[in-house]
């Protein structure tokens, strides 16, 4: 990679679109948006935009029981041509080394080792999702004023299971699982392109695609009985350790991996689901380092030159749609990911497998 940064921050840059609005790696019409709001990554294997390998190394396979009719209408038009877009905010693609390998056995199953080069995208259903959830929160507070005024944030909403507006929520909420695995896996191709226009012939293995900020149902054990539970992940990740059935065949024995990044400018972690996840944390664990800063005061404290500059004399080269991009996420906005690592280790809900070092990081 020495000598090829400058082309892989910008190349991946003018590949992928970035920040607020539209466009996408993929031209899709809204039959093709259908499409993948009903199949996922079956979609995507259908059109030749994914391999059965890239589908198995998905969480759910890439796919849960959504349906484009529950969607709601402001939602499809946000969504219509985003697919392989990277969005705004946190949001990021990142070129990383592997710079430390803490479990060789577990490294080995996940195809990594010291000095390795790997991407990890952070992105979801973008302006899709978001506009679903807060259409649903807008239905809910009115099927539902006394619990909505209940609340001491109208955010906290809910529906009863049993109602017909929680059921169209919960099938809108998986079809907009189902774009945001189709929008990371057009990303995962873009990244392919890249690297063979930068390297010539490449073979990039998907690792892992795990979600986050969501709820699914699933099976866990309460109260001394196993029973189906409704999980909702939000701010954390799924950390199932090994012999889960849910878990890709090939890392059954190790543990499901786990990705937890830093920021631009510090260390990110690959992590495998811990022996005491199900017992502590229903197979969770955090998905990121988490602000201690505002955006706000962040854009107070760091100037975008400044940052660039600071960051590439640590051998980082970033690229972002705006300066205000860059000084929302300056590292100094985040805690401290490496105790955020050492507490999830030391509580065994995601244990440490490798640490990695940013080369190259875009951001919206």
């Amino acid at each position: 990679m020495r000598g090829h940064e400058e082309e892989l921050v910008e190349h991946p840059y003018r590949t992928i679109p970035c920040g607020l609005g539209k466009g996408g790696y993929l031209d899709t019409d809204m039959d093709d948006l259908r499409g993948i709001l009903a199949g996922g990554m079956e979609w995507m294997l259908e059109q030749g935009h994914a391999t059965e390998a890239d589908i198995d190394h998905c969480e759910e396979n890439g796919r849960l029981a959504g349906d484009p009719e529950s969607v709601p209408a402001e939602a499809l038009s946000r969504g219509q041509n985003q697919v392989g877009s990277l969005g705004s905010g946190n949001h990021f693609l990142e070129v990383q080394r592997v710079a430390e390998v803490y479990d060789e056995g577990t490294a080995a199953a996940f195809g990594l080792e010291r000095d390795g080069v790997v991407v990890m995208i952070h992105s979801g259903s973008r302006g899709l999702g978001h506009q679903t959830c807060t259409e649903f929160v807008r239905r809910f507070e009115r099927a539902f004023p006394e619990i909505a005024d209940s609340l001491s944030d109208k955010q906290l909403i809910y529906a009863p299971l049993g109602e017909q507006v929680a059921a169209n929520y919960k099938r809108a909420m998986h079809a907009a699982a189902n774009f945001a695995w189709a929008n990371r896996q057009a990303m995962t191709q873009a990244v392919r392109e890249v690297f063979e226009a930068i390297f010539g012939e490449t073979d990039i293995e998907l690792i892992y695609d795990v979600c986050h900020n969501i709820a699914k149902e699933e099976r866990h054990r309460v109260n001394s009985h196993e029973q189906t539970v409704l999980v909702h992940r939000k701010g954390a990740t799924r950390a199932f350790p090994a012999g889960r059935p849910e878990i890709p065949e090939a890392y059954r024995a190790v543990g499901q991996p786990v990705f937890i990044p830093g920021s631009m400018g510090t260390s990110s972690y690959i992590l495998c689901g811990g022996e005491k996840s199900l017992d502590r944390t229903f197979g969770s664990t955090a998905h990121g380092a988490g602000r201690v800063m505002s955006r706000t005061q962040a854009k107070k404290e760091y100037t975008a030159n400044k940052l660039q500059q600071t960051l590439r004399g640590q051998g980082i080269y970033v690229r972002a749609r705006s300066g205000g991009t860059l000084t929302e996420e300056a590292p100094g906005a985040y805690k401290d990911i490496d105790e955020v690592i050492r507490v999830s280790d030391a509580l065994d809900i995601g244990t440490k497998v490798a640490r990695t070092r940013p080369i190259a990081n875009i951001k919206g």
